[in-house]
């Protein structure tokens, strides 16, 4: 019975001693993660300052959740994912920032149109450019491809032209694939008048 009674003793006194980190052993794993966690920040983000940010959010969070984290799992791969979900809701946030509701009955949302303000003139042209290929389109191609522009899911694409989502993908893909040749072959044919 003490053989027994040890034994759960010193399973017990493993299991704490296994799953009890302090809050000191935790920071300091998780500081050297840092060069890791900004260049994964940096690949999300493409830009230093807001990879900085998003670094900085994921310690604010890893050390505010720091008691849900399990002492004999990774603590890299738990960093990477409160990295990855807190940069797709600020993703989310900043998307839904540049929506408005259409008024109607149904509440589309449609995508606020940016000021043109800011471009610069050939970055303009460029869009109007790209604009009149896409209304030059075939309207079995044109109209999947426009919804899918103003932020329709495949599904509702599907949905609202009673087609198949495979027949949605593939138009979508093959609308893409025109304007990329189009604009291709128009600026090879610039370059070469030039």
């Amino acid at each position: 019975m003490k053989i027994v009674r040890f034994l759960l003793f010193m399973i017990l006194v493993k299991t704490l001693n296994k799953t009890i980190m302090t809050a000191l052993e935790f920071n300091h794993q998780l500081t050297r993660l840092e060069d890791n966690l900004i260049r994964y920040a940096y690949k999300l983000t493409s830009n230093r300052d807001s990879a900085e940010d998003l670094l900085q959010e994921t310690y604010l969070r890893a050390l505010t959740y720091r008691e849900q984290f399990e002492d004999a799992t990774n603590l890299k791969a738990w960093a990477y994912t409160i990295m990855r979900n807190t940069f797709i809701n600020q993703y989310r946030r900043n998307l839904l920032a540049n929506m408005a509701f259409d008024g109607a009955q149904d509440f589309y949302m449609l995508h606020r149109l940016k000021d043109n303000s800011n471009m610069a003139p050939d970055a303009i042209l460029f869009s109007k450019e790209i604009s009149s290929r896409i209304s030059k389109l075939d309207e079995p191609l044109r109209i999947p491809f426009q919804m899918h522009l103003e932020g329709y899911k495949y599904q509702e694409i599907a949905d609202v032209l009673n087609l198949k989502i495979g027949t949605v993908k593939s138009r979508i893909f093959f609308a893409r694939k025109r304007l990329m040749e189009e604009l291709s072959e128009k600026s090879i044919q610039k370059k070469r008048s030039i």
